[in-house]
């Protein structure tokens, strides 16, 4: 019998975590020489197909929709929905964090002053937001400014109109078939590519890196299971959260392992349009907007590593200062970028 493909991956995620386990930091010198590397192919094969896959798409999306002012409707929709999820995860994070409490009574090793680094202003979200050079931004991948660039050609795209944008639009289309093909195949690596990753982690910090911050790791997987089951299931009430759940496991478990969602977007789009039949007019706009603004978990961490920093300096948070952190985590997430 042969086992679904997201099945496959999560059995390689178990297995890669008690070979681990038993070979111990040890074996850290092979491992890192000869299993590593494979791992690292992996995330670059679907790396390597996100640009084309979220310019193609894009456009895809845009074109086939035909009305800018319907185009207008679901991206406010769209935008809104997600700035809602992101500062619920952030309370969710904050909520989580009162109860368990990580942090408190944990000691700093040495007195060195902790290294900050700022999010950016909102306005600086926004200038990011444009690209002087679109190819460049291609070719760094950073995925906001593809993304607006993606919308004003699609844009563009609509209103000529006529025989001379059916051209286009058939070029994208196509496109955008051959990249989800290419992803298929891909992703007929992933249980060998999960195992690679996860195998040199485990390998080299076991249960020694987990046990200083264990009331964090158990913070943050409470609000997760809080978030995923109350929001994304009554979010997902239409098709209904047992299929939800299993559409996406594939694309769920990769994100676990790469700790990327833009790096997940591939194999996200193909889920959400095979499994979910979902129109691709939407997915295609929907989703590669998503993967780089709404940054729910990364919103969550947010809440409860506030709580965590908090406790550790013995510093006590006002409502007011909680309730600004929910605020500027909000806009903060627009411009993190989607990978580890």
């Amino acid at each position: 019998m042969k086992l679904n493909l997201s099945v496959q991956i999560f059995a390689s995620l178990v297995l890669s975590v008690v070979v681990g386990l038993v070979l111990g930091d040890g074996a850290i010198g092979p491992v890192k020489t000869w299993i590593a590397p494979v791992g690292t192919m992996f995330i670059n094969l679907i790396k390597m197909m996100i640009v084309p896959v979220v310019l193609c798409s894009l456009v895809v999306g845009m074109t086939s929709m035909g009305d800018l002012k319907k185009l207008g409707r679901i991206g406010m929709k769209t935008v809104g929905f997600y700035m809602g999820t992101t500062a619920i995860a952030i309370v969710i994070g904050f909520a989580v964090a009162s109860v368990i409490q990580p942090g408190v009574g944990m000691a700093l090793p040495g007195e060195a002053a902790p290294k900050v680094k700022e999010a950016p202003t909102i306005m600086q979200v926004f200038v990011n937001m444009i690209p002087t050079n679109p190819i460049a931004s291609m070719a760094k991948a950073d995925i906001l400014p593809v993304i607006i660039f993606s919308l004003f050609l699609g844009a563009g795209i609509i209103s000529v109109g006529g025989s001379r944008s059916k051209l286009l639009i058939n070029l994208f289309d196509a496109g955008a078939e051959v990249c989800y093909k290419v992803i298929a195949m891909i992703m007929r690596l992933a249980p060998i590519g999960v195992f690679c990753l996860l195998l040199p982690v485990v390998v080299q910090n076991g249960p020694k890196v987990l046990l200083p911050l264990l009331s964090v790791i158990l913070a943050m997987a409470v609000g997760c299971t809080i978030h995923a089951v109350c929001v994304y299931s009554s979010v997902a009430a239409v098709v209904g959260p047992v299929r939800f759940f299993r559409g996406l496991a594939e694309a769920m478990i990769i994100a676990f392992t790469t700790c990327s969602s833009a790096g997940t977007l591939p194999v996200n789009m193909k889920n959400t349009e095979e499994k979910l039949g979902v129109k691709r007019d939407i997915a295609s706009f929907v989703l590669p907007l998503g993967a780089t603004i709404n940054m729910d978990g990364t919103a969550l961490y947010m809440g409860v590593c506030s709580l965590f920093i908090a406790n550790v300096f013995g510093i006590h948070l006002t409502m007011d200062q909680m309730m600004m952190i929910v605020l500027t985590g909000t806009l903060a997430s627009i411009g993190t970028a989607g990978v580890p």
